[in-house]
């Protein structure tokens, strides 16, 4: 890998802050929308399991950081320093407007099209491998909103009648008394397991559940959505920062790093990056999502988590880029479609669907003129 200069580092993180305040809202709005807990706390957890699966992607991305490191220009293309300067200049300046307008937009979107930009204008499109960028990021771009609006119609009524179940109930793991219970809307228990140890007497189970004085883990409806959405803010994560940090070996020939030490330094940071970004602007997005798209319960909210996490995550395994913006955003819409046409506010979709069709060419223009810019500069 080529030197890189401070100013590329200090553009990946830029880029990094503008994905964590864009993009945590993606996997938190349900847990607000559906009441679960407030903002800021939402925010919170999801910033803790971004920046925990942008750290892992250091182990797990390879797949991904190839196919935004090298696979998308032509071998032998000569890439000077003002071509990755104008892409993250130019994505990351389309994603922190998006972020303080509360629009959600795709870090996936931006980066292609700061990438096409760049490669018509400074090798007339020749050094673009376009077969690549059909494939590789178009197809499953185009794909996977329509992927996951259909996912959540299938998934959803299968979570709404689980969750119709367990509302009310909850699930004891009572280490004190070896025993694992089941607890009912009324607080009546049953014991799904209880071990002994060499010998000793078990101990009795209560027969009533009084909550406040359980001595052991409670896990409720509440429980299992909070799991739901820090998995799918881990899987944002995985699928983000490897994106991010590809920027720094745009066009090598391999993705080869001078040291594990240099890798694993770069994710860090890209990963703390993320981490304040979402935390210290990722409100205006996550108000769109959990407020401005369709009212949500704790069943519907799980349901687009689970949609989120498992596209995203799967995606990311095969190296295949899809946008967690449109993931997400597609489960939700989905979610309102399956309680009728009118619980869905068509306003703010047409808002975020704009957004989405408007991002390929903006970020492609503002890289074109940090290009100009830059190559006059440097």
């Amino acid at each position: 890998m080529v030197d890189i200069s401070l100013l590329a580092f200090a553009l990946v993180f830029a880029l990094a802050f503008a994905n964590g305040a864009n993009d945590v809202s993606k996997a938190v709005a349900t847990l607000v929308g559906s009441g679960v807990t407030n903002y800021r706390t939402a925010i919170a957890w999801g910033t803790a399991w971004t920046m925990a699966g942008a750290a892992l992607a250091a182990f797990v991305a390879s797949s991904m950081i190839n196919t935004f490191g090298h696979g998308l220009i032509q071998p032998g293309t000569s890439i000077g320093p003002a071509v990755t300067l104008a892409v993250l200049t130019g994505a990351m300046a389309w994603i922190l407007f998006a972020a303080r307008t509360g629009l959600p937009v795709s870090t996936t979107h931006a980066l292609t099209g700061a990438i096409v930009g760049i490669g018509l204008i400074a090798f007339a499109g020749e050094g673009l491998i376009w077969s690549a960028i059909g494939k590789k990021i178009a197809l499953p771009l185009l794909v996977s909103p329509f992927l996951a609006l259909a996912a959540s119609l299938v998934i959803h009524p299968a979570i709404r009648a689980l969750a119709r179940k367990w509302e009310g109930s909850c699930l004891c793991v009572m280490p004190a008394s070896r025993a694992l219970v089941t607890v009912d809307a009324r607080g009546g228990t049953r014991t799904l397991l209880q071990a002994t140890s060499f010998g000793s007497p078990v101990m009795a189970v209560p027969s009533q559940c009084d909550r406040a004085g359980l001595q052991g883990l409670v896990v409720g409806l509440d429980t299992i959505h909070w799991v739901s959405s820090g998995l799918a803010s881990f899987a944002r994560g995985t699928n983000d920062a490897p994106k991010i940090v590809a920027m720094l070996l745009l066009g090598n020939a391999t993705t080869a790093w001078p040291s594990t030490l240099s890798q694993l330094t770069v994710f860090g940071g890209v990963a703390v990056a993320m981490g304040l970004g979402s935390y210290f602007g990722g409100r205006r997005v996550t108000e769109v999502l959990a407020e401005k798209v369709t009212r949500m319960d704790h069943s519907e909210g799980l349901s687009a988590n689970l949609t989120t996490a498992g596209l995203v995550l799967a995606s990311g395994t095969l190296g295949l880029p899809v946008s967690t913006t449109h993931v997400s955003s597609s489960a939700i819409i989905g979610i309102g479609l399956l309680k009728g046409w009118n619980n869905v506010r068509w306003r703010t979709v047409r808002d975020m669907v704009l957004a989405w069709v408007v991002t390929l060419p903006a970020s492609a223009l503002l890289a074109c003129i940090a290009y100009f810019i830059l190559s006059r500069i440097l």
